[in-house]
């Protein structure tokens, strides 16, 4: 278990998050299987003891795509016994995913992101001013929230507007800044300078102790400058990304150019935040299709 959780971090890159939710996983199963079978190993597991776990988990009124998560997480270490010779077969090599129910993010909308960016609602001292950053930053570049998290001061380019973001698997992107995300990071760094300790000093966005901004912090600024302006159910840092993402589109950018800024390997999952809405979709139609007079 030890070698698999080593190869999760060091060949796979995971962040000690991710590998924490692996264990979790694992522990939960391997506990299962030593209460029903008595069993302490996995690895003469077999595919009907996973089902009975999985039937377990469903009538528990655990989530489907909590349940897919959690054998995948199970199927990766199989997959790692099998490469390394300790198993012969993977007992999930024909497993089907649960179905899952697609869930609509729902982007804001422009005036909404507006109303928040481009109005008085920010306090002129270091913490208004950062909050101020942190939604401009989420909004104008997409990235992540622990890409923003994670950014360094060295990260940022002024000259040539842009950032260096270190996404998923330790893999750099770059991403253009506008003009006004150049002027409030002048802004907030004049303030930053002002504090009188500073512990997290290579971090661009910290807390007026002088730490690095942690996620409830993130989730909390998005929450209350947008519930002033939006009545959407959700409003969260990922809900920036999407309407990051959503808004390009609409006015024209193609899909692979958001891919790259959003960085993801892959055009399948550049979609998923892409969905453009029905009224968007309209107007195209109405706009381009021959027939319509």
């Amino acid at each position: 278990m030890d070698k698999f959780f080593e190869y999760l971090k060091i060949e796979k890159n995971y962040s000690q998050k991710t590998i924490v939710a692996y264990q979790n996983d694992i522990n939960s199963f391997k506990k299962f299987i030593n209460d029903e079978y008595h069993q302490t190993s996995l690895k003469k597991v077999n595919y009907s003891q996973i089902r009975s776990w999985i039937v377990l988990l469903v009538n528990k009124g655990i989530s489907n795509k909590t349940i897919n998560r959690k054998i995948s997480s199970l199927n990766s270490l199989y997959k790692f016994l099998k490469k390394v010779g300790i198993n012969k077969n993977n007992p999930l090599d024909h497993h089907k995913s649960l179905k899952t129910k697609s869930i609509v993010q729902i982007p804001f909308s422009k005036l909404e992101v507006s109303n928040v960016l481009d109005s008085n609602n920010f306090e002129s001292d270091f913490e208004g001013v950062r909050d101020n950053l942190i939604l401009e930053i989420l909004y104008c570049t997409g990235v992540r929230r622990q890409e923003l998290i994670n950014l360094k001061i060295n990260n940022i380019d002024l000259a040539n507007q842009r950032i260096k973001v270190l996404g998923k698997r330790n893999k750099e992107r770059y991403i253009p800044i506008l003009n006004s995300t150049v002027r409030l990071l002048n802004t907030y760094l004049e303030e930053r300078k002002k504090l009188n300790y500073i512990k997290d000093t290579g971090f661009l966005l910290i807390t007026k102790r002088g730490k690095k901004i942690y996620e409830n912090l993130v989730n909390r600024v998005t929450k209350k400058y947008f519930s002033k302006y939006s009545s959407k159910l959700k409003k969260s840092p990922h809900i920036l990304r999407h309407s990051f993402a959503t808004h390009l589109l609409d006015n024209g950018a193609d899909l692979n150019s958001v891919k790259d800024l959003l960085g993801h390997t892959s055009l399948a999952a550049t979609q998923i935040y892409t969905n453009r809405s029905i009224e968007e979709i309209k107007k195209v139609f109405k706009k381009t299709h021959p027939r319509n007079k």
